[in-house]
């Protein structure tokens, strides 16, 4: 029996997926369909490519091999598409972006509506996730991350810093104490990240600024924002994000004020893709015109 090219993308999102449930939202298959494509892929290589178990199909040793071509090939036929079609000076097809809920939020809306109209053959969508987005399981095509990744075949790329600030609105301000000092911090709310839910270091704010108790939390920073802005306590906001909410204002400015950088990550593998190449540059300078103009209104 001959391998089957169509039983590699049943390979490949069962990989992903760990799961023939998983693989069969993606393809749009019954589980058990997707079950008996890879019995009969798994045949025809004479070969086991996972190792089935209660919690799921995780990859054999002969099956991590292939993965690596069977993405490969994945990437090669959507090379080999985009060269059909032809130069063009548009963009076409349909493009994921994966992204914090901050970014996704205040950022992406504007840039991706300008791109999509200079494009309007391109599809783009995009993820909001209060989470990292796991790129090798193609949850996206490339994602705006506040992180460097330091493993796996990726390419990263610095897109910009920005500038975070404590925030309360001028409701609250004006109906506490007033806050001069970082100790004065200690008789008031604050909002923030559920600690155990922090999904990276360089959201942990209020631990850099010494914050120990956070009244009220959310794993959304634009929950936290708005919940500043209904006037109950104090959080850290995203400079970029308070020209959204106009009732917030800055504090204690001169002595804490925070700078991250976002960076887009992409598949190593899609250099090769002109298409991608072009959006994620688009991308990049629409995303950091977009921080300046905001912090210029702050």
């Amino acid at each position: 029996m001959d391998p089957q090219w169509d039983d590699m993308k049943v390979f490949l999102a069962v990989a992903r997926e760990a799961s023939l449930s998983g693989a069969g939202r993606i393809l749009k298959m019954d589980p058990a369909t997707v079950g008996r494509r890879i019995a009969r892929f798994e045949a025809a290589l004479e070969t086991p490519l996972f190792v089935k178990s209660p919690q799921g199909y995780a990859l054999s040793a002969a099956g991590d091999r292939l993965l690596v071509h069977a993405e490969a090939a994945e990437q090669a036929m959507r090379a080999g598409t985009e060269a059909l079609s032809g130069p063009s000076d548009t963009m076409s097809g349909q493009i994921r972006i994966g992204a914090p809920d901050g970014s996704a939020n205040y950022i992406l809306p504007q840039v991706c509506v300008q791109i999509a109209e200079e494009n309007p053959d391109l599809d783009i969508q995009i993820v909001a996730l209060p989470r990292v987005i796991n790129l090798s399981r193609r949850e996206a095509d490339m994602a705006v991350t506040v992180s460097a990744p330091t493993a796996g075949k990726l390419l990263v790329q610095k897109i910009c810093d920005y500038k975070l600030h404590l925030v309360a609105s001028r409701h609250y301000l004006k109906d506490h104490p007033p806050i001069e000092k970082l100790e004065d911090l200690k008789g008031h709310k604050m909002i923030g990240y559920i600690p155990d839910m922090i999904f990276d270091k360089e959201l942990d704010y209020l631990n850099d600024i010494g914050i120990e108790r956070v009244a009220l939390a959310s794993n959304s920073v634009s929950v936290q924002i708005k919940m500043a802005a209904q006037g109950t306590a104090v959080c850290v906001a995203h400079d970029f994000s308070l020209p959204a909410h106009r009732m917030l204002r800055k504090i204690l400015t001169d002595k804490v004020s925070l700078t991250r950088s976002f960076h887009l990550v992409r598949h190593q593998g899609d250099q090769r893709s002109e298409r991608l190449n072009r959006f994620a540059q688009a991308l990049s300078k629409g995303i950091r015109d977009e921080v300046a103009r905001l912090e210029a209104l702050t």
